[in-house]
């Protein structure tokens, strides 16, 4: 069974805000060099490619990256670029990861996989590509990979689309760190079916409510969930074991659509 975690508004203890910047492709030199500059000082950066959509996802994302990784080493000429994307064997992504970890490489260009579990707190910046093809709590999550350090860190978002529309979804994420908000505003924008990821999953649609409205209803269920869990971790109280249950249902019902 998966540990349930709550995540409290604003950033956890000790953590400093990422500065943010949301650009297009005229900065494309500028950042190449800031790489460079960031990596001379022995500090590391994460890419981060959007998934290809299409029948093939997997197979997709995994030349693309392999493609961008290619031509991004071409930019940075004695910096060593790691690759990290799903379609690895999982001592191939162990490998890129340690590669990462441990300095070897400068650079990381990964699709998603790096959103949760990846903890190097000498990257000190992370660049997403299309950022206008991720929603706003992914973003956020994403960000979280740098600032775990002691060092300034920057995320930089680059926009190859989307318009008007996508530059103000951007200056959300450039204007705010707290996640609870963020997510909120995700609601707003994409609706709860998109809101945890792929519409694919079969989550259903809230027979009732309306989280894109009901805002006050959300925060009411967070906090009762928080004092829940803060009393009862694992749920495994007697009268928690149908939400333990569902719960762990859910989280199956995710990892087999992955």
């Amino acid at each position: 069974m998966h540990h349930l975690r709550f995540l409290p508004h604003g950033l956890p203890p000790g953590r400093r805000p990422v500065k943010t910047y949301v650009v297009t492709e005229e900065y494309r030199p500028r950042i190449h060099a800031f790489i460079r500059k960031l990596a001379e000082k022995g500090l590391q950066t994460y890419v981060v490619c959007p998934m290809v959509d299409g029948g093939e996802d997997a197979l997709a994302s995994a030349a693309a990256a392999e493609s961008y990784a290619r031509e991004l080493g071409g930019h940075l000429p004695g910096l060593t670029v790691g690759l990290l994307h799903g379609k690895l064997s999982p001592r191939a992504k162990d490998a890129a990861m340690r590669e990462f970890a441990s300095g070897r490489a400068q650079v990381l260009v990964a699709t998603t996989v790096i959103e949760v579990g990846v903890d190097v707190p000498n990257a000190a910046l992370l660049v997403v590509e299309n950022a206008e093809r991720f929603g706003l709590s992914q973003l956020h999550q994403l960000r979280g990979r740098v600032g775990r350090g002691e060092t300034e860190s920057y995320c930089v978002l680059f926009l190859q689309g989307g318009g008007e529309t996508a530059r103000e979804r951007a200056e959300i994420i450039r204007r705010n760190h707290d996640g609870f908000s963020i997510a909120e505003a995700d609601l707003r924008l994409r609706g709860p079916g998109d809101f945890f990821g792929r519409r694919q999953h079969g989550l259903p649609e809230f027979a009732l409510a309306d989280l894109s409205q009901d805002t006050e209803l959300l925060e009411l269920a967070r906090s009762h969930a928080a004092a829940m869990l803060e009393g009862d971790p694992e749920l495994a109280k007697p009268e928690h074991a149908p939400l333990r249950e569902a719960a762990g249902a859910l989280l199956r019902r995710l990892e087999d659509t992955e």
